[in-house]
Order: structure tokens, then C-alpha cells, then sequence
């Protein structure tokens, strides 16, 4: 087992990706393959990750190959992956997730190298399922920390995403969105953890003085659990002017929503990332989740909301969950956000890229 430096040269014809996780760190994983696939547009990339996500990146052009691996299945799920990759050969594994099933998925593939996290940032025991390892590096964003890999294999990084809706998808929901002369704004009401949302009272007052002051048109998206059923109810009977419910379980139609956005308002979750990805003008609220590791990835940080750290607080990009700091957001703060994004990002939203 190799740590650090020392990988071989790799010819990178087949390429196997492990990440199994949430659908921002999906988002984050793509210019890690348009990087690849830059440098090499003969390779074949193959893309292990949860069903959830696959939606997403469908039909990417630097996915070639979605193998699907449901990690609430246990061991039926590791047992169906094992099947699934046994009769694949990869020149290259890697393994982009430091968590333990994503190590046994790692195993399953065969590669001569598999790359994985050096071991001070390598938890629960996945250094053991790498043949090599990523230098060792002081924590950073998880974007930067994904773009390590390409570049451990001398793979010049491309920071982009080329995560836009397709012409069919701009047709097939064309009608959801009307066009108008008003502002579009997009809130996300739900996270995976309510440590990490804002209260559904807060969006209400946020809707109502944006429409009053700014004239805007409010749209609700992201999926349709529980909380968010139950939060998305409160800011309609709140609102002088309900926002118009686009809520769906379609990540798809998601990403055509939000390319449609003005301005975007969301929490720390998928579609945050999503937003940025797509150039959207984003209005980060963070308070539970460390902005410095997991915010808006280079971009609109001078619409972030930072509740996570203290007046003057100079925190480490390593300083863990702060729970109770959400409910320290003001309207008065979030409003003047999206007032600056309209000012200061007029033709940004529908770029496809982020904003400068």
C-alpha cells in the first residue's frame, strides 16, 4: 500500500468513480469527471452512486456507465454491487467518499490502483481498501478535496459542471414556469437534517416582503419528505400571495427550475449546489454546517448568510457541526442578500456556469 506520492502511470482508459452519497456531493463529483474527460476523451468513466442521485447525471456526457449501489439495502446492496462490478476491469478506482460501505465498494472493483484519502482524513477504516493514497493535506473544501484526486493522477483540474438543462427537458417543462418581467425567486424549505433548515415562518415573512418590495415571484423547490411537506404548508397559509409549489421528486426538473431562477434560496443541501453549479445567484443560509468546508463552492459568497460563526470569527475549515445557529438568520438579512444578488448578478441565473 502506497501513502502519499508514488502512484504508477495510469493509462486511464477505464476509470471507476465511488461515491455513493447525497446529491451535492454528486454535483461536486462532476468536474472531477469533465476534468478526466478532458484529458482523456477516450476514457470510459464509470460512476458507482446511490439510485437517488443517478437521476442527476444521467446522460452527462462524462458519465458513460451509472452502476447503482443502494446502501439501505445492507448487505443485499454490497452483494448486488460485488455481482455487478465482477466481470469490469478498471485501469483506476477512485474512491472519493471516506466512508466505510464506499471502501467495500471500492473493493468489489478490480483496478490495480485504487485511490482513496491519505489516512489522517480517511475515516472509518477506508485507507484499508486503497492500493494508494492522496498526499496528506490539511482539510478544505469538499470540492478542492475531490479535485485532489485528478490531480494526484496528473490530470490537469477543469472546473466545470456542464450540469444544464437539455433542450428536451427545456421543452418538456416549459410550462411550469411562465415567463415574466418579475424577479423569480427559488426557495428550498427542507433538508436530510433539521438542525440544518430555517423556520417556515421566517420564509413566509421573507415571500411577502420580496413580493411587496421587489415585485418577485416565489417558487418552492426541492423534494417532498415530511419536513418539507410540513413547511412548504405553513409559508401557503401564511402568505399573503402563496408561492407557487414546484416541489418534486424529479432532479431534473430541478435543475431546469432552478436555471430559470433569479435568485435562489436554500439551506445547506443538494440544490444549493445544484444552484451554484448552474450559475444561479445563490443565497446561502449556513448555521449548522461549516460555509468554509461545505458553502457555496468559490462563488456569490457575498450573498452567504453565515450564522456558523461568531462576530469576528476567524474558524478553522475543520470546525464541526454548530447545532441551534439557524434560527440566529433574520428575514432583515436574507432579504438584503437577494436584493444584492438582483443588483449585483442581473444575467447570471441560466448561464450554466457560476457567476464571476
Amino acid at each position: 500500500m502506497t501513502a502519499g506520492a508514488g502512484l504508477p502511470p495510469v493509462a486511464l482508459d477505464r476509470v471507476a468513480v465511488v461515491m455513493v452519497s447525497t446529491v451535492g456531493n454528486a454535483v461536486h463529483v462532476l468536474p472531477v469527471l469533465n476534468s478526466l474527460k478532458r484529458h482523456r476523451p477516450g476514457a470510459h468513466v464509470t460512476w458507482i452512486l446511490q439510485p437517488a442521485s443517478a437521476a442527476l447525471v444521467s446522460g452527462h456526457p462524462a458519465v458513460d456507465e451509472v452502476v447503482p449501489f443502494d446502501r439501505r439495502r445492507g448487505l443485499s446492496g454490497l452483494l448486488a454491487i460485488r455481482r455487478a462490478l465482477a466481470d469490469r476491469r478498471f485501469d483506476a478506482v477512485l474512491n472519493l467518499q471516506a466512508y466505510f460501505k464506499a471502501g467495500l465498494v471500492a473493493a468489489a472493483a478490480r483496478s490495480p490502483v485504487k485511490l482513496g484519502y491519505d489516512r489522517a482524513r480517511a475515516r472509518d477504516l477506508t485507507w484499508l481498501f486503497s492500493t494508494h493514497r492522496l498526499p496528506p493535506r490539511p482539510r478544505g473544501h469538499v470540492q478542492d478535496e475531490y479535485l485532489e484526486f485528478v490531480e494526484a493522477l496528473g490530470v490537469p483540474v477543469v472546473r466545470e459542471w456542464g450540469l444544464g438543462a437539455r433542450e428536451e427537458e427545456r421543452v418538456r417543462y416549459a410550462s411550469l414556469l411562465p415567463a415574466t418581467d418579475r424577479p423569480t425567486l427559488a426557495v428550498v424549505v427542507g433538508t436530510s437534517k433539521p438542525e440544518k433548515e430555517w423556520p417556515a415562518e421566517r420564509y413566509a415573512r421573507l415571500v411577502d416582503r420580496l413580493e411587496r418590495d421587489l415585485g418577485a415571484r416565489t417558487i418552492l423547490v426541492g423534494g417532498r419528505s415530511r419536513r418539507e411537506e410540513e413547511a412548504a404548508a405553513a409559508i401557503r397559509a401564511s402568505t399573503a400571495r402563496p408561492p407557487l409549489d414546484l416541489r418534486e421528486w424529479d432532479l431534473r426538473r430541478l435543475v431546469y427550475l432552478l436555471e430559470r431562477a433569479d435568485v435562489l434560496v436554500s439551506p445547506d443541501t443538494g440544490p444549493l449546489h445544484v444552484g451554484v453549479a448552474l450559475g444561479t445567484p445563490t443565497v446561502a443560509l449556513m448555521g449548522y454546517t461549516n460555509p468554509k468546508r461545505y458553502g457555496p463552492y468559490r462563488h456569490f459568497h457575498d450573498l452567504l448568510v453565515d450564522a456558523y460563526g461568531d462576530p469576528g470569527e476567524d474558524y478553522p475549515v475543520d470546525a464541526g457541526h454548530r447545532p441551534g445557529r439557524m434560527e440566529r438568520i433574520g428575514v432583515d438579512e436574507v432579504a438584503e442578500r437577494v436584493e444584492r444578488a438582483l443588483t449585483r448578478y442581473p444575467s447570471a441565473a441560466g448561464s450554466g456556469q457560476p457567476g464571476p
